[in-house]
């Protein structure tokens, strides 16, 4: 043939010197030529320079254009891995300013006595309004008046030192039976299946319970009242160190064994740190547990060589049928354990929250 004939498109006839400038759609040019390399194979031309760790703002050399120009990689992956690191950093950092401590004292404070003065205003509304017996039903006033009585004979200090220095006392003395108690029963597995159900029933046990038979051992003395309240207290301490100790993640001990702690490092300098939150927890428990228990003891053993305490002047008051000395003496207990929950363990799991960087820290 004179020319060579090559089929197009729009289905004319072109000459060999003519440029075809479209296939048909799934039709390859009989002149164009497909080669396939194996898997795992490179063609020769093709030429692959790898970057340096890091470097992922340079452009990446061997992509080339259709005039074989090599063009620079595109910047906004680069600007999408930039604004994803900027995220990751703003997740760990806090970016609340910590408020003063007065500020945070005012914030914790403010809403229960706000509530307080609410409730004791709807109080004396209700004895203004209803007109009660008031034998049966004292007013806000009544009270205040008992109370005030109570602070000039000098009986009111007297009933809160004496409570509040068996309370503490009796709580350190939980802390040092508690916390070796626990210790023991998180890393002796078992002495944990021993020990462990018994601790938590006399946690379920009230204490009050153990008033009798304490009378009895001890007589009418301080003894009866520390040991209630050690009975109350120490399986709450044990039983929280044992639960955050459970929940320490395990690497943290491998890390110790590997930096050639003992076990006793270990212990003190891995494992109870990384479970103060637990800790704490069980502490908070504990007091709790140590005050109720001091309340009861001092009601029922009255008398003897036993001091004068709140519970013992909660019973003094039952005895003369002064309901509105009863109802102070009620709201004091409940007040000084308020204080010592704002005063001393808020602060500290506040703390712990903000170290380990969790919600709630700013509170």
């Amino acid at each position: 043939m004179p020319h060579d004939i090559l089929p197009t498109t729009a289905g004319r006839v072109a000459s060999a010197g003519e440029r075809i400038e479209t296939q048909p759609a799934g039709r390859v040019a009989p002149e164009a030529r497909i080669e396939t390399q194996p898997a795992g194979r490179v063609a020769p031309e093709a030429r692959i320079e790898t970057q340096p760790a890091g470097g992922l703002d340079t452009p990446l050399r061997g992509s080339s254009t259709d005039e074989g120009e090599t063009s620079p990689r595109p910047k906004g992956k680069s600007d999408d891995l930039r604004a994803l690191e900027s995220g990751l950093d703003a997740l760990q950092t806090d970016a609340r300013t910590r408020r003063p401590w007065w500020r945070r004292t005012l914030a914790g404070a403010l809403p229960p006595i706000v509530l307080v003065v609410l409730l004791i205003a709807a109080w004396q509304a209700y004895t203004v309004i209803a007109a009660p017996r008031p034998d049966l039903a004292p007013g806000p006033l009544d009270v205040a008046a008992a109370l005030g009585q109570s602070w000039e004979d000098g009986r009111l200090q007297l009933a809160i030192a004496t409570s509040l220095e068996r309370g503490i006392l009796g709580f350190l003395i939980a802390i040092a039976i508690g916390t070796p108690l626990g210790l023991l029963l998180a890393e002796w597995g078992l002495l944990r299946r021993a020990l462990g159900p018994l601790l938590s029933g006399l946690q379920v046990l009230p204490s009050v319970a153990w008033v009798p038979a304490a009378i009895i051992w001890f007589g009418l003395s301080d003894a009866t009242v520390y040991f209630v309240v050690l009975m109350g207290a120490v399986p709450s301490i044990a039983n929280g160190l044992v639960a955050g100790i459970a929940q320490v993640p395990p690497q943290l001990r491998r890390v110790g064994t590997v930096l050639g702690a003992s076990r006793w490092q270990l212990a003190t300098s891995v494992v109870v740190p990384a479970a103060l939150p637990g800790y704490v927890a069980g502490l908070k428990q504990g007091w709790a547990f140590s005050w109720r228990s001091l309340m009861a003891a001092e009601i029922i053993a009255f008398g003897g060589t036993i001091g004068f305490g709140l519970g013992s002047m909660l019973q003094q008051s039952r005895d003369l049928a002064d309901l509105a000395g009863a109802l102070g003496t009620i709201l004091v207990i409940l007040t000084i354990g308020v204080i010592i929950e704002l005063l001393v363990f808020a602060p500290i799991e506040r703390g712990l929250l903000r170290r380990r960087g969790l919600t709630g820290a700013s509170a």
